[in-house]
């Protein structure tokens, strides 16, 4: 059927008609490119909202202390609620099947120094489960560990543009660091995959945080991760047992909104995924629109070139040609086209994407990409509409009669 004759013509054909055969090409080739184009988009969207949530542990919810809006059970409103270590015990002692660890947070700005280096960091009191929360990765030395909570240790771990900053090419290891007028010795540096903001801060213990405060047992926050295994289910769950504790134990009424403030990290993560799948949907839909423009296009196309050469197909019929060479012969031309400029599209569309890579962050589109599966799939489906909107024509064709297709004008 594809013989060597066949493509002679069909290359006569095309070079004869060169604008109609660049014009087809050009809409099926767009078509092709959009939908790529916009189907990466849709996933460079949802690589910006996972990427937010890459920097903490997934699996975490977070307490937030607040100011009362209402009385209850004899407490004024405006009442601020402060959490304290006992709050820590208290929550590990009634949730021991829940929880994975617990780390509280107390962040305070200071100027540190060394010598004569010195800028304005983040410090954070915290208990040693923090790296996991934050997923610190430590590149030197140790973390915060229980020892040093216990002892109430001045002992620091520094991020790597703190080490940078304050050491130069040294490192900081054992090193002496001058914390708000607070001598702390450096027993680890870690790297964050947050960011240069992330690798600006210094980790302390909580408890030493604390003593440095007049002996307080204060904490701003509380973390507090739960097993994986919980999944999404028990993570909501959990996240209202939590509430409703803290809620009661802090003389909360319970529809009180801003006495305490939970953040549940895997909830948000989850309600996020499915916004970017949803944005993801529209984009794609757009996109299918597009490649449904460009068949339609092709389709028009097709007709017109049938109807153009109904005589010479009259001729071909009175001389000996089955319905069967008719059909392939337009086929073949229909086909070849898509094929070529789905193709085309398909390496134009993913080009751009690589080359767009993160130059669109700001606008949450991270690293744009489409699978290969999903690109093949949908150059497939051009070129076998393409075949369809082709054969439609090709068949009408084949069925006029030699004489009426030789009257036509």
């Amino acid at each position: 059927m594809w013989n060597r004759d066949r493509w002679q013509e069909m290359f006569y054909a095309l070079r004869k008609n060169k604008l109609r055969t660049t014009l087809s090409g050009f809409t099926l080739a767009m078509g092709i490119f959009i939908f790529v184009l916009l189907f990466g988009f849709g996933n460079g969207l949802k690589n910006s909202f996972e990427q937010f949530f890459l920097d903490d542990s997934t699996n975490t919810v977070w307490l937030y202390p607040g100011q009362t809006e209402k009385p209850y059970r004899g407490f004024k409103a405006k009442r601020r609620i402060i959490f304290r270590n006992d709050d820590l015990v208290d929550i590990q002692q009634n949730f021991p099947f829940f929880i994975d660890y617990i780390t509280p947070r107390i962040s305070r700005g200071a100027l540190v120094k060394r010598g004569k280096e010195s800028n304005n960091y983040t410090v954070r009191g915290v208990a040693p489960g923090h790296q996991y929360a934050e997923k610190t990765i430590i590149s030197n030395g140790r973390y915060i560990n229980d020892a040093d909570v216990n002892d109430e240790t001045k002992y620091a771990c520094i991020g790597r543009l703190v080490e940078k900053d304050l050491f130069g090419n040294k490192s900081a290891i054992g090193e002496q660091i001058d914390v708000g007028g607070v001598s702390f010795k450096v027993v680890g540096v870690f790297t964050d995959e947050g960011g240069d903001n992330e690798e600006r801060l210094i980790y302390i213990p909580y408890t030493t945080r604390q003593r440095l405060e007049k002996s307080n047992d204060r904490v701003d926050q509380i973390i507090v991760a739960f097993r994986p295994e919980l999944g999404h289910a028990g993570a909501l769950a959990l996240e209202k047992k939590l509430n409703d504790f803290m809620r009661k134990k802090h003389n909360i009424a319970p529809n009180d909104r801003s006495g305490i403030y939970v953040r549940n990290v895997a909830a948000d993560l989850k309600e996020s995924q499915q916004f970017a799948s949803v944005l993801q949907l529209i984009v794609t839909f757009v996109g299918l629109g597009t490649l449904l423009a460009g068949i339609i296009g092709i389709s028009n196309i097709m007709v017109f070139v049938v109807k153009e050469r109904t005589k010479e197909l009259g001729i071909r019929k009175a001389i000996g040609a089955t319905p069967n060479s008719v059909i392939g012969m337009i086929l073949h031309e229909s086909v070849f086209i898509t094929t070529i400029a789905g193709y085309v599209g398909l390496l134009a569309g993913v080009g751009t994407l690589a080359l767009i890579g993160d130059s669109l962050e700001e606008f949450f589109i991270i690293n744009p990409y489409i699978s290969t599966s999903t690109a093949v799939a949908a150059t497939i489906t051009l070129i076998l509409f393409g075949a369809i909107a082709g054969y439609i024509p090709a068949r009408r064709a084949a069925k006029i009669k030699p004489i009426i297709a030789l009257r036509d004008e």
